[in-house]
Order: structure tokens, then sequence, then C-alpha cells
């Protein structure tokens, strides 16, 4: 997996099928999508890692949750909370995405919970759709915590994905698009191409991949 959207959501979620989006997907140059709510397989040459979003805001909650997931096969991903949530996400074996950095408290990820990401190879998801959705101050809020954690990055480096939280075929972008859109929060082409690149470090499927015609 060299090119992922680290979050698709399609039907019966979304809009879109999971085979639809895989379509899309292949022309827009990816090779494989994190589809939450779908199951791993392969689309029109398109690797689908079925993604598994943990909720809740309390650490019982997400052990809770860790015990139900399917591992095998999956991106465990958890959303990010305040700083010492997230530092104890950081200790949680099996989690490997922390999604929704925007949303979450000023100071939320800093130095140390950086350093603890880059030790235990936890990846931060940089969700595009905030940038291009969101309007007014939530924007420049979304802009101003991922533009913090690139700094962070540059310094500690974890890893970053890149997602587009999409719904439908109408919200998926290409690896140009998501480029264009990393300007905004000083994350270089380099970088760029890394974070497209890092779910294949970070997921790797046990057993055989379902092969879907």
């Amino acid at each position: 997996m060299h090119c992922t959207d680290a979050c698709v959501i399609p039907f019966p979620a979304g809009d879109t099928s999971i085979r639809r989006m895989a379509l899309g997907a292949r022309e827009m140059g990816f090779d494989s999508l994190v589809a939450f709510g779908a199951e791993p397989g392969v689309y029109h040459g398109i690797t689908i890692v079925k993604g598994v979003q943990l909720e809740g805001m309390e650490i019982r909650q997400i052990l809770g949750a860790m015990k139900r997931a399917k591992s095998d096969s999956s991106l465990i991903c958890a959303n990010a909370g305040d700083n010492s949530f997230n530092r104890a996400l950081m200790n949680i074996p099996g989690i490997r995405v922390l999604r929704n950095l925007h949303a979450s408290p000023k100071k939320s990820f800093d130095q140390v919970t950086a350093r603890m990401a880059s030790d235990k190879r936890v990846a931060v998801d940089i969700d595009l759709s905030s940038l291009i959705q969101l309007r007014g101050s939530a924007r420049q809020k979304a802009i101003q915590r991922y533009s913090d954690a690139v700094m962070l990055q540059d310094k500690f480096g974890f890893p970053f994905t890149l997602s587009t939280g999409a719904r439908s075929i109408l919200e998926m972008r290409s690896g140009r698009d998501m480029k264009a859109l990393c300007t905004l929060i000083d994350l270089p082409e380099s970088g760029v191409e890394d974070a497209l690149r890092a779910v294949g470090t970070l997921c790797n499927p046990e057993g055989p991949v379902k092969v879907v015609q």
C-alpha cells in the first residue's frame, strides 16, 4: 500500500458503495483505502483495509472497546481528547491512529505526547475534510492544530496519515488535491507522500485478503 486515503465511510453510513469508492480511488491514483464500516477485501484492484473507530472519552471505555474490536486486518483508531487522555491512549497496545486532533482542546498534543507517539509508532491523522468543510474560527482552529502537529512531527518523527472522511464519491480527493490542501498547514510535499504511504506500515493484515470481482 503506497497511496492510501486513511478514512472513507461507504454505504450504509455513507452515500456510496465501497465498490464505487474503490473505482474512484483507482481513477485518482490510490491503491488502497481505509474504510470504516466495511470488511477488508480488494475491489477494482484497490486494497480495502477495515477501519475501526473507538468511541468514548474515558480510558475504561476505550479498553472495553479494544476487547470487542477485531484487530486482525483492521486499523484501530481513537479520537483525540485532552492531553492526559491522549498520553494514556499512547500506552494502549493496538491503537494505531489518533484521529480528529483538530477537534481536541488546545495543547492536547504537546512535546511529551508527540515523543510517545513516535516511540509507540502511533500516527496522527490529518482530516482534510476539516480544512474543506469547516468555516470561520472552527477552520482556523483546525489549521492551527495541524500546523502545530507538523512542527512537532518535524522534531519527533511520528507518522501522519491523510484522510478525507469521504461519505460519497464526490467528497473523495486526489493525491494532488491533498498536496494542495496540506500547504495550508505547512506540510511539505515529501511529508504528504510519507503520510500517504503510512497505512502500509501501520496495518499488516493477517490471513488472506478476499478478492471481489
